[in-house]
């Protein structure tokens, strides 16, 4: 299977905002617990270029199956005061939403495959780190196949999960 991404436009909001309702990503994505539809408002931020976040649909073969976005740490303070982190770094969350492709070990070389098209290329950065909820065993076990390693808990205001961060130095990814 190959995998490529594609940066994403208007046209597939209600591709995400269907996916940001499925069970399976909203346990992990929801940032309004409870509210019948989710927030797309930072993408559409994103979008109209007043957030630096990169966002993409991961592609499966050309089908789009989930979604992964990128962003430097620095750039949001608040957050990388919480994180901690020394150098410039960037940073990566992902999802995969179509069921089908759901525990089948594709979230390790999609999430490889994206630091090396992606993330490392577009922000020449060193490190990339990545925060999973410390209770998402899954996003972890596959983020430990990608290479990244556990450096530290934080609990970051506003998230309703501490993250689990981990880190991957780009001459480790080869």
């Amino acid at each position: 299977m190959r995998f490529s991404f594609e940066p994403l436009a208007r046209e597939h909001l209600p591709l995400l905002e269907r996916w940001l309702l499925l069970p399976h990503v909203r346990e992990w994505w929801d940032d309004t617990p409870g509210a019948p539809y989710p927030d797309l408002s930072g993408y559409e931020a994103a979008l109209r270029g007043e957030d630096p976040t990169d966002n993409f649909l991961i592609l499966a073969d050309g089908r789009p199956v989930g979604f992964i976005e990128s962003y430097v740490i620095q750039d949001d303070p608040e957050y990388a005061r919480h994180v901690g982190v020394e150098e410039r770094a960037a940073g990566v969350d992902l999802y995969i939403a179509e069921a089908d492709m759901l525990h089948r070990g594709h979230g390790a070389p999609i999430l490889r495959r994206f630091l090396r098209d992606v993330v490392f290329p577009r922000y020449g950065v060193g490190l990339c780190v990545i925060g999973p909820a410390t209770a998402n065993a899954a996003a972890i076990r596959a983020y430990e196949k990608a290479g990244f390693r556990h450096w530290k808990d934080v609990a970051i205001p506003g998230e309703r999960w501490p993250e689990r961060l981990m880190t991957l130095r780009r001459e480790d990814l080869a």
